[in-house]
């Protein structure tokens, strides 16, 4: 069976080492230390300090073991060959609403390293689906769930 590959940004995939490396270095530590605390307060059975240390506990492994298995399938995006004002992963793209011209300007990335409220929108978004491969002035139509929306590409941007 195939492992699913992460493509995403070496920025993206740094930050992804380093939350990883504060879950494994701090949080643990912090955690077996709140159940530890929790034990002595005796009966396991209503303790709910201890539940919720061990629910938190099985969250941070959790995470931990997502982000290790992100990282070693991360997919480093390389835009070598790529024309300059081609849309691609990595790249930033400015566009235009038609026919009102609300601007708009958001970094294409893997779904991994997405934050929508930072301008950082998945591969896998509709949007990001039908700008990939299109290049400055181009007229896209892009289909939304409240719709199509068409948008002229006006700038791409490493």
């Amino acid at each position: 069976m195939a492992e699913k590959v992460y493509p995403m940004t070496l920025e993206g995939k740094k930050k992804l080492e380093l939350e990883l490396e504060e879950l494994k270095t701090v949080k643990r530590k912090e955690i077996v230390e709140r159940i530890k605390i929790a034990r002595s307060f005796g009966d396991l059975s209503e303790n709910s300090e201890y539940e919720s240390a061990k629910d938190e506990q099985a969250f941070v492994e959790g995470r931990i073991t997502t982000l290790e298995n992100m990282i070693r399938f991360a997919q480093i995006i390389d835009n070598d060959g790529k024309a300059a004002d081609e849309v691609s992963l990595g790249r930033t793209v400015t566009f235009i609403e038609l026919p009102d011209g609300d601007e708009e300007e958001y970094t294409i990335v893997g779904s991994a390293e997405a934050d929508p409220l930072a301008g950082k929108i998945s591969n896998d978004s509709p949007i990001a689906k039908a700008l990939i491969g299109r290049k400055v002035n181009d007229e896209v139509s892009v289909a939304t769930p409240g719709g199509d929306m068409a948008v002229r590409i006006i700038g791409v941007s490493q």
